[in-house]
């Protein structure tokens, strides 16, 4: 199935046909949402909704096929989606990323003063004999990741779709990882941040359908790939290292183990006993493993990466062997989620992939 002509349509042609645009999305096996004409928003509730403030999960307007509630309410059956663009054929799209399977890089070019450098690339230090001279906006921010990772740049990645906003800006869509599940951030957060004016869509968020039409002007998918690739292995170890892991419902155990002794040995045994490695591998697992008290919102994943990314910078500095490193977490993933074994692999990977860049040198203990 091609793309309609809708998808990559500009102000200055044709206008999009904007029903086509939503059955072409849900055709991927995108769920799309209607947003309000000329907006890139979703249209209001209900007006019981409105009346009635409550969760989408107690909403009971989409069992009914209301578009309350935005990417909430999202869809791929084609019979909804007739009735929601026959009410107003001016709605355009959005697309529930976490549903669609989907993380796009929303990469910014608003004007503005540019940050601190600790800022611009949350995590990694951007030294003073760095020239930044030129760098304005989130084209340059994740160009420089990019560098900083010797990978090529997702603006310039022409084997996935990539959509040019009419602010000037890009979003660049990827089918998710397999085995993990990203949320979203905005590039100005001080929290959770890929890169300075570089935003995550992706579970928990929508992004606009190209060929929709706003005030602004259209949505236009750019030469090159029309569907999404997969999401570049390097993209995937900075969205783990950066906190963008989403937890997952687990079932947690009634008791909650120890650390495991063979912590303590296999610190011994590869680094000659430090007791300042020994007290940090103490201090990450445990962290892991006090996540078995609590049934939801302990941060596992978080946990669980900060901890293999600490323990991939002793393993790089020689406190301990990559195979002690890696059977020692999954043993403390295991006490807090017992049933996430692929889940915690895949995250535990990452995290000393990642940590291995930046070897932990810990000095010997006085005493």
């Amino acid at each position: 199935m091609t793309a309609p002509q809708a998808v990559g349509s500009d102000r200055t042609s044709r206008q999009p046909d904007m029903p086509a645009v939503a059955r072409w999305c849900a055709a991927q096996g995108w769920p799309v949402h209607p947003l309000a004409p000329g907006r890139k928003t979703p249209p209001a509730n209900c007006q019981a909704c409105q009346e009635s403030p409550h969760s989408p999960a107690e909403c009971p307007c989409t069992r009914v096929g209301r578009w309350c509630h935005g990417f909430h309410a999202a869809t791929v059956d084609q019979d909804v989606i007739n009735a929601w663009w026959t009410v107003n054929p001016d709605f355009g799209t959005g697309v529930a990323c976490g549903p669609a399977g989907l993380v796009v890089i929303d990469i910014d070019s608003h004007p503005g003063d540019v940050p601190a450098r600790d800022r611009l690339l949350p995590g990694i230090p951007i030294h003073e004999h760095v020239n930044l001279d030129g760098l304005e906006n989130g084209y340059h921010t994740l160009a420089l990741l990019a560098a900083l990772r010797s990978s090529p740049d997702p603006a310039q990645d022409t084997s996935t779709l990539r959509v040019r906003t009419p602010s000037g800006g890009m979003h660049v869509w990827y089918r998710d990882d397999a085995d993990l599940r990203f949320t979203c951030s905005t590039g100005s957060s001080t929290g959770r941040a890929l890169a300075w004016q570089v935003d995550v869509r992706a579970h928990g968020g929508y992004i606009v359908a190209p060929g929709t039409t706003t005030s602004a002007g259209t949505y236009t998918a750019l030469p090159g790939a029309w569907m999404p690739a997969p999401l570049p292995r390097w993209l995937s170890e900075e969205l783990v290292r950066t906190g963008h892991l989403k937890d997952r419902p687990e079932t947690r155990p009634t008791a909650q183990p120890p650390v495991p002794d063979r912590a303590r040995q296999a610190v011994v045994a590869a680094g000659g006993g430090k007791r300042g490695a020994e007290r940090i591998l103490d201090t990450v697992l445990q962290d892991v493993t006090d996540c078995a008290t609590t049934p939801e919102g302990a941060g596992f994943t978080g946990k669980l990466n900060r901890a293999a990314y600490t323990v991939g910078g002793l393993v790089s500095a020689g406190h301990l062997t990559h195979g002690d490193a890696e059977q020692l977490l999954l043993d403390a993933a295991r006490t807090a989620r017992p049933t996430q074994d692929r889940h915690s692999s895949a995250v535990i990977r990452s995290g000393l992939a990642a940590g291995a860049r930046q070897p932990l040198h810990i000095g010997k203990a006085r005493g």
